[in-house]
């Protein structure tokens, strides 16, 4: 759990002694992730019709995230029921060529090729998909006539100037759960990720248009609000089941609104006072998804500070480390508010640093994911020097969601070949399908004559999707003795027992 805090003044000066002294050792399984906006093009592509230029633009992206040993991107592949992806069941979307259904041209397929360059460099490719949203503010007649819209219109509402699959009715959810299959069969993701549009943020004064539907569907419940999170109950559970059943190893995420219920409503609820929560207003029940196994991870945007009134951080991390169930929680940071938060708290370098800074006081935290990649990438407030220097210094592996997944192989026959300009260490690719084909390898190095401690990722020289890697590009591989082994991690995120040692002097 994570740390209580004391407010009295002589106990609040023992634990800064104490958090003075404390020194925050990063662990080696840790989810280090970036969200990828496409929505209104927030993060990419900047030009819509020029592919060539979009995939640079994607390269520079995975380059630096690696660079800041980022291990998972959360990319938007399907942000208003459209495609980033070659799909015969939905429309190209605009955000990528200018007009919905529209091909690039010349032809690619995005997350085809984010997925390959991604995994190249050892960064997971979480999809992320809004499941209901079909227009963010632009009008209808701009949706392609393939569109589902133009044959069904009656599965749609129109609410709060944006046009909304209607999530009580049963052909919507069927209809969703086809998209997701599709795109999971067809393409090597590593997990199906929702954020927090579930039912819409509410409009003052005008409730969702959706009367018809609970008097024709209500399947016996007779409370329109419980109804509600029925029908978001059954979807998310349904598409558990339907991910696991084609990949056992995709993992289904989501990424809620930060506040599940305010403890004035809930016994269970978080000592906040907010004005939105995701049971009452968006209707997404979250803790019963975590309590129930419906989901693999959860990741709550935390975007207050610490000390918010209402909504303090280490409040609701601390909440969501109780109720997290055993399922990972990797929390939601606002890397845009350095840059567009005025509040006086963000002003101050680096409240980010601040948080993740908490995170590790907190046993059930998994990891974070930062809010996006644009205002990310740009380093505001030194965001990436920090990670470099000090949170993310060394690499990590993300932790395996699966109990009952085991290891592939341990490499074999590692073998060092001394050349003029090269110093290669390399070994034989491990054989598996399925769960058991293996992700990236991990080469760890030691000082001296023996095999020290795996579990430290200080000890871990590099993470490779290749079967070879050169020493001299390694500043730590200078003079002196040093033991290296090569470990296997498959798509289970399993890593493999340790090959046998070789010897570098």
């Amino acid at each position: 759990m994570c740390r209580v805090r004391l407010w009295s003044a002589l106990v609040g000066l023992l634990v800064f002694q104490s958090s003075f002294f404390t020194t925050f050792s990063a662990p080696k399984e840790e989810l280090r992730g970036v969200w990828i906006a496409t929505v209104a093009n927030i993060d990419w592509p900047t030009k819509r019709e020029n592919p060539a230029q979009q995939k640079q633009e994607m390269l520079t992206i995975l380059d630096s995230l690696r660079a800041n040993n980022i291990n998972a991107i959360i990319f938007q592949a399907r942000p208003s029921s459209d495609a980033f992806y070659q799909s015969d069941i939905e429309p190209w979307s605009a955000y990528l060529t200018g007009e919905q259904g529209k091909a690039p041209t010349p032809f690619y397929d995005p997350l085809a090729f984010v997925i390959e360059e991604a995994h190249k460099r050892c960064i997971e490719v979480h999809v992320w998909i809004n499941p209901y949203r079909v227009t963010n503010g632009e009008s209808t007649k701009n949706l392609a006539k393939n569109h589902i819209y133009r044959k069904r219109p009656d599965l749609f509402k129109m609410y709060g100037g944006k046009c909304l699959f209607d999530p009580g009715k049963q052909e919507t959810m069927d209809y969703l759960v086809k998209v997701i299959r599709d795109m999971v069969s067809r393409y090597d993701m590593d997990a199906i990720h929702f954020d927090d549009y579930f039912y819409p943020y509410k409009v003052a004064g005008v409730d969702f248009p959706d009367t018809e539907t609970f008097q024709a569907e209500n399947r016996g419940v007779y409370d329109r609000k419980a109804w509600r999170r029925n029908n978001v109950d059954l979807i998310v559970e349904r598409l558990h089941k339907e991910i696991k059943s084609i990949k056992p190893w995709v993992d289904f995420g989501i990424s809620p609104f930060g506040v599940w219920r305010n403890a004035y409503d809930d016994f269970r609820g978080s000592e906040t006072k907010a004005g939105c929560t995701n049971y009452d207003e968006l209707s997404a029940d979250v803790l019963h998804w975590l309590e129930m196994g419906w989901i693999d991870y959860v990741a709550p945007q935390l975007y207050w500070e610490i000390g918010k009134s209402g909504v303090d951080y280490e409040t609701l991390a601390s909440w969501w480390s109780q109720y997290s169930f055993g399922r990972k929680l990797y929390v939601g940071l606002y890397a845009s508010g350095l840059e567009i938060n005025k509040g006086n708290a963000w002003k101050r370098p680096n409240e980010l640093a601040r948080q993740l800074r908490y995170n590790r006081e907190c046993d059930e935290v998994n990891g974070a994911i930062f809010y996006s990649a644009r205002y990310f990438l740009k380093n505001a407030q030194g965001l990436k020097d920090s990670l470099r220097s000090d949170f993310y210094q060394y690499p990590a592996l993300v932790p395996a969601t699966s109990q009952t997944a085991e290891a592939s192989e341990a490499p074999l026959n590692v073998e060092l070949e001394k050349l003029a300009d090269a110093e290669v260490l390399s070994w034989n690719a491990v054989k598996g399908e399925g769960g058991n084909a293996i992700s990236y390898y991990v080469v760890y190095v030691f000082d001296g004559k023996e095999v020290g401690d795996l579990s430290d990722p200080k000890n871990i020289l590099t993470v490779t999707a290749d079967t070879h890697v050169d020493l001299f590009s390694f500043p730590r591989m200078g003079s002196g003795t040093h033991t290296l082994v090569v470990t296997s991690v498959n798509r289970f995120r399993k890593e493999s027992s340790p090959s046998a040692q070789v010897l570098v002097e």
